[in-house]
C-alpha cells in the first residue's frame, strides 16, 4: 500500500494495548540518508487558552505501528511518554 504524508496527517493514533487515544498525526521524521520514515510525531495540546504554553509532543517509532486504517493508526506499544522540547532563548545567546 502506498500512502502520502497528506493521507497520514490527521489520522487518529490509538494504542492496541490499552485502547488509549493518543492524538492525531501532525508530522513525520524521515531519515534522509536511507529515505525511510523513522517515526511519527503527535504535537502536544495547547495549554490554558493557548496562552500558557502547550503539552509535550509524542514521538512514536515507525516499527511500533501495527495497522494504518482509513481513519486511524493502531500502535503496538502502550501510551508513549511525551518528549520534552528544548527551550529556545527569546533574547539571543546567553553570555
Amino acid at each position: 500500500m502506498n500512502c502520502r504524508f497528506t493521507d497520514l496527517r490527521h489520522k487518529e493514533v490509538i494504542s492496541a494495548c490499552d485502547g488509549t487515544r493518543i492524538g492525531f498525526i501532525d508530522d513525520v521524521i524521515v531519515d534522509t540518508k536511507c529515505a525511510t520514515v523513522v517515526s511519527i510525531v503527535i504535537f502536544g495540546r495547547p495549554g490554558f487558552f493557548s496562552l500558557v504554553g502547550k503539552c509535550q509532543d509524542y514521538i512514536i517509532p515507525w516499527e511500533k505501528i501495527d495497522l494504518i486504517g482509513e481513519d486511524t493508526v493502531i500502535i503496538s506499544c502502550q501510551t508513549p511518554k511525551p518528549v520534552k522540547k528544548p527551550k529556545k532563548s527569546r533574547f539571543g545567546a546567553k553570555f
